[in-house]
Order: C-alpha cells, then structure tokens, then sequence
C-alpha cells in the first residue's frame, strides 16, 4: 500500500511541475510576445492531459485493489480531484498561449509589472498547494487559500486600469479582449490551486471546507456569435459593481464586436 501511495504522491508532482512550467512558460512568452514559446505551450498541454490520465489510473486501481479505508482511501480520493485541477490550470496556461498569438503583431502597452505580480502570486500559491499535499500539512493549505483574495484583488484593479486604457483610445478593442482574458486565465488559475488547497484540508482532516463562504455567483452569457448580446450583458454585469458575482461572456460561433456596439455601451457609459 505504502508503494502505491508514494507512486501515486510522485505522480501528482510530476503533473504539478508540467502544470507550472506551463504557467510560467505562457506568462512570459505572453509578456515578451514570444510566439514561438507561445506555441510550445500549447503544443505540450497534451503532455498534462496524458499525466492526468495516468495519474486517475492509478487511483482507480489502488481503490480496486487496496481497498482502503481512512486515511489512504481520502489521498486517493484528493488526488482525483487534484488532478482535474492541475489538468484545468494547464488549460488556463495554453489560453494564455493562445491570446498571445492573438496580440503578438499588435503594438500594445502592455501593463507588465502588473501582470507579473499577478503570476507570481498566482504560480506560488500552486507550488504551496502541491507541498501541502506532499507533506500533509493544513496550516500551509490554509495560509495558501488566504492569498487567493489578494490575486482577486489586483485581477479587479487591472481590469479597470486595461478599461481606462481602452476608453482613452490607448487599447484598441482587439487589444483590449485578449489581455482581459489573459487577465482572467491568471485569476482561474488561483482558483485552482485554492480548490487544491480545499482538498488537501480534507485529505489531512476529514473535514470539508471547499463551499464555506462559497458566496460568489459565477454567471455566463452564450449568445451565437459573442458579437454583441453575451458581451453587452457582461459588460452591464460588471458595471453594476455588485460583490458576489462575477460575469463572463462567450459564443458558439465568435465574431468581432461590431463598432456600433462599441459606441452604444459607450454612449450608455459602459
């Protein structure tokens, strides 16, 4: 039994190193406007997706064949659920990747201090989560989960600095979109590794704390094209300043926001 765990704990930080070199890798061919190192990203993610897979097959069958109970059987059960985690940052990472190429040939000021302080943050906050659950300690998950509202935070303060930049004319709309989402894709991924944290609480104590204070409302708006409905809907959402929600847009089919639009929330203030 003991083998397997180990085999199962080694896994799981194999997984953590790809997930973080992703992270680590878009960031900076995000800053640097790298698209070849962009590419790399997202060429690799299918190496995460692969480590996933390998990782739930050895939980499965260490449940199948140990059988455990207490202690062993909460590890197994954690890194499953660690698992889609690692494999959802991944999937923030290779975003990240992708905006990059959007805004490579742009001639974009980018706000990089901000966007680092944001990553490193957001990068510690993973490495911490992952040493949780290889030395079993809640202290440290707790301590971990605590940094989460500060990467909130500065993700509020950039989305209005990059809103300002883009009402001044500074940003162009097709500049202004991908370093939003980058900015979100940033803030997921904290979320992420404080969900590893919840689960590490768990794995450690017995006890669930992964929906306390769970009050935020994640609210999504799909129209066909994302043209105007589902991103006019977002941007009221957000103009409304309520805490607790958090507003998000997309489409099945994107196209660009048509100009008038633009104008017309302008208009309206938004």
């Amino acid at each position: 039994m003991q083998r397997d765990v180990d085999r199962i704990r080694a896994t799981v930080a194999e997984m953590s190193a790809l997930v973080e070199r992703a992270l680590q890798d878009a960031v900076a061919a995000f800053l640097a406007r790298d698209r070849q190192r962009a590419t790399a990203v997202i060429l690799r993610d299918r190496h995460v997706d692969e480590k996933e897979q390998e990782l739930n097959r050895l939980c499965l069958e260490f449940l199948v064949r140990q059988q455990p109970v207490g202690s062993p059987l909460r590890m197994a059960y954690a890194a499953i659920r660690i698992s889609l985690e690692l494999e959802r940052t991944g999937d923030y990472a290779e975003s990240i990747a992708r905006q990059t190429l959007r805004i490579s040939g742009e001639p974009v000021d980018v706000p990089r201090e901000r966007y680092q302080e944001i990553a490193d943050l957001t990068i510690a906050m993973l490495r911490d989560s992952i040493k949780a659950f290889e030395i079993e300690d809640p202290t440290l998950a707790r301590r971990t989960i605590e940094v989460e509202d500060t990467v909130d935070q500065l993700k509020e303060d950039l989305s209005r600095d990059l809103g300002a930049r883009y009402r001044d004319s500074r940003l162009s709309f097709e500049s202004l979109d991908p370093l939003m989402q980058v900015n979100r894709r940033l803030e997921r991924a904290s979320d992420q590794a404080r969900n590893i944290c919840h689960e590490v609480i768990y794995m450690c104590t017995g006890t669930s704390t992964r929906h306390q204070g769970a009050e935020t409302a994640r609210v999504l708006f799909v129209d066909e094209h994302h043209g105007s409905l589902s991103q006019m809907a977002e941007a009221i959402g957000d103009s409304l300043g309520r805490e607790g929600f958090v507003f998000s847009s997309a489409g099945l089919d994107p196209q660009r926001l048509p100009a008038e639009t633009m104008e017309f929330m302008r208009q309206k203030g938004v």
